[in-house]
């Protein structure tokens, strides 16, 4: 059954601007039932966790299911779900926490195609270290990061290879399970960047191959955290800095703190809210997930190829997003105009195309862009056609 966008739409307070929104590989806008929750959760007495006072049955509640919705998002273990602030933060924990099992002899593998949350701790927790970092490339001219890049580079001292699901800048999508076997046949763990992915394609952490994967809800209609997930055996075996009186159970050793309930009721709201995006699906959260995950690119994938053909058609652009296996995401130049001027006049015609590297700046570097990077527009369940007729027929009045 098609997305029945008009709904969506309307469950979302902040498209009521009649800004037509392009900008969701940065965040996407929150739906009301996810604003509730968060002020529920607010609106209830809160206290630390326990069992003890209806405050602290109330935290408790919270953080257990906010486990269990994002398990069933990521086809994890609830006990080896981990949350924080956001998935760089979650990345620089975890990248120190194994550094300290590496040393000169060891190497890591990091990719140009990655956002640099999926780069620079790694490089920086090997350089402390004094292990050796070494680099997959990505063909620049199709946007494609093969396995054989990853293969390249493997070898015996092969600690950990970093390589994202989907690429933020261009939406390249690699075969991860193939790069997991190639990974995990030199002895080496694969970290997996699903931020940019989980918006767009039912994550499985088994099926993928990750040993660890992180996302972020407010990528996916939720609020701003991140999320770490993992096999609960995997995190048993992983001492992290922790203070001494708090706990040391799995996965609670890894939260710093004490954890944001009313955000993680927002995540909560965010997965249910997904999971009833294909209205008539049946079953567990899990099994509606995919479903809706189904209904969402059979409702993505036509309007990205609609932007695509209207692209081509006005000339003068050129678009970087161009392999095989991508998310409905696209990264242009305009012939004879900075990004960031584009960007500026599709603004004041209410389109919100926002223009840069988006933290990709390995990626932007190799595609020729440098710095500056180019504009990029991506869908979202929310995006309907009469967005997309809007950007078509703003680009066309700026390249004429």
């Amino acid at each position: 059954m098609a997305l029945d966008v008009d709904a969506i739409r309307a469950r979302i307070p902040a498209l009521k601007s009649g800004t037509a929104r392009f900008d969701a590989p940065g965040g996407t806008q929150t739906p009301q039932p996810v604003i509730d929750a968060v002020a529920e959760a607010l609106a209830n007495p809160l206290a630390n966790r326990g069992r003890t006072t209806e405050g602290e049955r109330n935290a408790d509640d919270i953080v257990a299911q906010a486990r269990c919705a994002l398990a069933d998002l990521l086809g994890a273990d609830p006990r080896g779900i981990v949350f924080g602030r956001s998935a760089t933060q979650l990345v620089y924990d975890l990248s120190r926490t194994l550094a300290r099992t590496w040393g000169p002899d060891d190497e890591v593998v990091v990719t140009r195609l990655d956002h640099d949350s999926n780069i620079r701790p790694w490089v920086q927790a090997a350089e402390a270290v004094g292990a050796s970092v070494r680099w997959a490339d990505f063909d620049p001219a199709t946007g494609e990061l093969l396995a054989e890049h990853i293969e390249a580079v493997l070898s015996p001292r092969t600690r950990l290879v970093a390589v994202t699901a989907a690429s933020n800048l261009i939406g390249t999508v690699p075969d991860l399970p193939a790069v997991a076997r190639l990974a995990h046949g030199v002895g080496a763990l694969l970290h997996v960047d699903a931020v940019h992915y989980a918006s767009h394609a039912a994550v499985d952490l088994a099926a993928l191959g990750a040993d660890t994967l992180v996302c972020s809800p407010y990528k996916f209609l939720g609020p701003h955290l991140g999320v770490l997930a993992a096999r609960p055996e995997f995190l048993e075996g992983l001492r992290p800095d922790k203070l001494l009186p708090s706990s040391d159970a799995v996965p609670e050793r890894f939260e710093l703190g004490t954890l944001p309930y009313e955000l993680l009721a927002g995540a909560r709201a965010a997965v249910d809210f997904l999971a009833a995006l294909e209205p008539d699906a049946r079953g567990s959260r899990r099994d509606r997930l995919v479903a809706s995950f189904a209904a969402l690119e059979a409702h993505e994938e036509p309007l990205r190829e609609r932007i695509e053909r209207g692209l081509a058609d006005l000339g003068g652009i050129t678009v970087h997003s161009r392999a095989s296996r991508r998310t409905p995401t696209l990264l242009f130049t305009v012939a004879g105009l900075r990004p960031a001027e584009v960007y500026r006049q599709l603004a004041e015609r209410g389109i919100d195309a926002p223009a840069g590297s988006f933290y990709a700046l390995e990626a932007s570097r190799r595609l020729g862009l440098g710095d500056e990077g180019a504009v990029r527009v991506g869908l979202a369940p929310y995006t309907d056609a009469g967005d997309v007729d809007r950007l078509l027929t703003a680009l066309g009045a700026l390249t004429r």
